[in-house]
């Protein structure tokens, strides 16, 4: 006489019962997983947004007493920075990286200008600045004054040293 399981056509050895487990498991996960909503395309970040996000994030950097207090990434050194403006044009790198120039003077004198480049991303939903170097720092020479000293350059948008 056939067993229970056997007439219902159901196996009662242990590969079946392996099967039939797996085999509910990917019922249950592909319900799941269809009742998952489904991922929107990524923002876009336009000229203006970056810009306000930049503007957000030098006012919070200077909100104690107007200047940015930061350590140069190259040399180590203090640097008390006072914000100039934003170069245009502020651009997309690549998907989901953007990047903004800008000029900040030495706290003590207006000739002496930093070009700091900020790269920002989304987070949940808003530009923010994830990283930022030293583009350029002040040189002086007898013939031109104060001028802005390049430390790299841009190479398909990656950065090439120049020295």
């Amino acid at each position: 006489m056939a067993s229970s399981a056997s007439r219902l056509g159901r196996s009662s050895t242990p590969v079946g019962w392996c099967c039939r487990l797996f085999a509910s498991c990917l019922i249950f996960l592909g319900g799941a997983l269809s009742a998952a909503p489904i991922d929107p395309q990524p923002t876009q970040f336009y000229v203006d947004d970056i810009k306000a996000a930049m503007t957000e994030h030098i006012q919070s950097l200077t909100v104690i007493d107007g200047y940015w207090h930061t350590i140069d990434d190259k040399t180590l050194d203090e640097l008390v920075l006072k914000f100039i403006q934003v170069h245009d044009p502020v651009r997309q790198i690549n998907q989901g990286v953007y990047f903004a120039c800008t000029d900040f003077h030495e706290q003590h004198d207006d000739e002496k200008i930093y070009d700091m480049d900020f790269w920002l991303k989304p987070v949940d939903g808003v530009l923010k600045v994830f990283q930022t170097k030293v583009h350029k720092e002040p040189r002086h020479t007898l013939l031109y004054g104060w001028y802005k000293h390049p430390r790299y350059t841009f190479v398909n948008d990656e950065i090439e040293y120049l020295y």
